[in-house]
């Protein structure tokens, strides 16, 4: 009991940021209900994004019904990449990302095949409910792949790394990137093995990482260095979430960014209840920046550019 008493403490005093009080405090009053479905529903978040000129993989396709299966080969034709992904899912869960299609079928990221079956089946998985938020019916979205920037090549494996951004009434306060590994199977989801690197707000330097909770300096299948690498057009990154933050509504929340080989930065997703592992990733606790981000007079933070300059000087 007494270990137990003083790791809460010792979490307390770094401001660790809980589940509770993140939805009790933040989330609950912050993010009104009715804007919810902008950043559950990826289809229309994408939109959305169209519509406020914010950039994000193009689409290619909608699967909704499953009497639509029989047009799948018709919107896959002559595409030798593309990503499929649910529009309510969460957690990377159902996404499949086609890097090469041949006689045997499709290839993932990761080297693995799917059958032109077996790939028919997962779509049909997808519309039933059986990656959504509640299991509810659902659609496949159907996207141009990003590739890979260059500059992170040494440091993903299999698949394309994202970048979350935390947004608070306007202001990035913290931001990790998500690297995949062997393990996630090319996917940028730390509840299945990817790497969460921690990012200075100021400058866009990974300044800590950790895989499962465990702290590493170097990528865990590349050995390449990741404390000290700078994530590119990081200025660019920025200015998308916040921009994507206001159109949401919300007032608490994760961007979710990309940064593709040719056309830059893009919207991937928005999270209403973001995870709290960004934490360990930054190997420091949100609280003290949402209360530094609280003495920000509103009156000063009137365009984007007043938002990006605020949060470089806190954090």
């Amino acid at each position: 009991m007494r270990r137990l008493i003083a790791r809460a403490r010792a979490l307390r005093e770094r401001g660790v940021l809980g589940i509770n009080q993140r939805n009790g405090a933040f989330v609950l009053p912050l993010n009104p209900r009715r804007h919810y479905p902008r950043v559950d529903d990826k289809l229309r978040t994408k939109m959305l994004a169209q519509a406020a000129g914010i950039p994000t993989p193009a689409l290619l396709g909608v699967v909704s019904y499953h009497h639509e299966l029989r047009d799948l080969p018709a919107l896959l034709a002559a595409r030798d990449s593309f990503v499929l992904k649910p529009a309510r899912g969460s957690q990377g869960n159902g996404i499949v990302v086609v890097t090469g299609v041949d006689a045997d079928g499709y290839r993932k990221s990761s080297g693995a095949r799917m059958s032109p079956v077996a790939l028919r089946q997962h779509v049909s998985n997808m519309i039933s409910g059986v990656f959504s938020l509640r299991g509810d019916v659902d659609s496949c979205l159907i996207e141009a792949r990003v590739i890979l920037h260059p500059a992170f090549h040494d440091i993903a494996r299999f698949g394309i790394p994202d970048i979350r951004v935390v947004v608070y009434k306007g202001l990035p306060v913290m931001a990790m990137s998500r690297l995949p590994t062997a393990a996630s199977d090319g996917r940028a989801n730390l509840h299945q093995g990817a790497i969460g690197a921690g990012i200075a707000i100021r400058s866009g330097r990974l300044t800590h990482a950790a895989v499962h909770n465990q702290a590493v300096t170097h990528h865990v299948d590349t050995q390449a260095p990741i404390v000290g690498f700078t994530v590119p057009q990081w200025d660019d990154v920025l200015a998308l979430a916040v921009q994507a933050a206001e159109m949401s509504g919300l007032g608490y929340l994760g961007v979710d960014v990309v940064v593709d080989a040719t056309y830059g930065p893009q919207l991937l997703e928005l999270n209403a209840r973001p995870g709290l592992a960004i934490q360990i990733a930054n190997d420091a606790g949100l609280l003290p920046r949402l209360r530094r981000a609280d003495r920000v007079p509103p009156a000063s933070l009137a365009t984007w550019s007043d938002r990006l300059h605020a949060a470089r000087e806190l954090f």
